[in-house]
């Protein structure tokens, strides 16, 4: 009998035994299924983090367009600021350079009223047209030749007709009333004149 109560005993510790492993196993998926259960509530809440909302979305992107609206309209302010300053300051470098014939102007009107030479006079204002001239070529400026030319509307805008004074005159400029001007080859003013017929 002895042998079979160590039988029994050892059956039943193989069974206790068996009894313990299945419970470990079954602790042991347990304890997975509940760290695989926990590990995808946690990648879900990631995942929810990583991803915003609608309403974040729409938030983020008015925001966005706020800020590009906020930054056009600076740049929009700033360029127009520049261009009315650039347009004050346009002729400055112009107006300069003028001075100098303006001065020359004022010294030979105060020289005309105590002058006894007249060619003096004369010679000075020659001198002084010829450097306004000078001043207006450097700018560009550059004279429409007018008078015994063939009438040209692109260039001359007629005042009046009056008869040729000889028939090479015919529908050529006789007289200039007042000079025209190109300025860089495109004309700045058209010549005032008068065509014989």
């Amino acid at each position: 009998m002895a042998k079979k109560s160590e039988k029994a005993d050892k059956q039943q510790s193989k069974k206790v035994e068996v009894e313990e492993t299945l419970k470990q196993e079954k602790a042991q998926e347990e304890s997975a299924e509940k760290e695989t259960v926990e590990q995808a509530e946690e990648e879900q809440k990631e995942e929810a983090k990583k991803e915003p909302t609608a309403e974040e979305k729409l938030a983020e992107l008015q925001d966005r367009y706020l800020r590009l609206s906020a930054e056009y309209d600076n740049f929009r302010k700033r360029t127009l600021k520049e261009k009315i300053d650039l347009q004050k300051s346009a002729n400055e470098n112009l107006l300069e350079a003028l001075l100098p014939v303006a001065d020359d102007f004022d010294r030979a009107m105060q020289s005309v009223d105590e002058a006894t030479d007249i060619e003096a006079v004369k010679e000075g204002m020659k001198l002084i047209s010829g450097k306004f001239i000078g001043f207006l070529n450097q700018q560009g400026i550059k004279e429409i030749e007018a008078n015994s030319k063939a009438f040209d509307t692109d260039l001359h805008e007629a005042i009046t007709k009056i008869p040729a004074p000889s028939k090479k005159l015919k529908g050529k400029v006789v007289d200039v009333v007042q000079k025209g001007y190109f300025l860089n080859d495109k004309v700045l003013r058209f010549s005032k004149v008068v065509i014989g017929e």
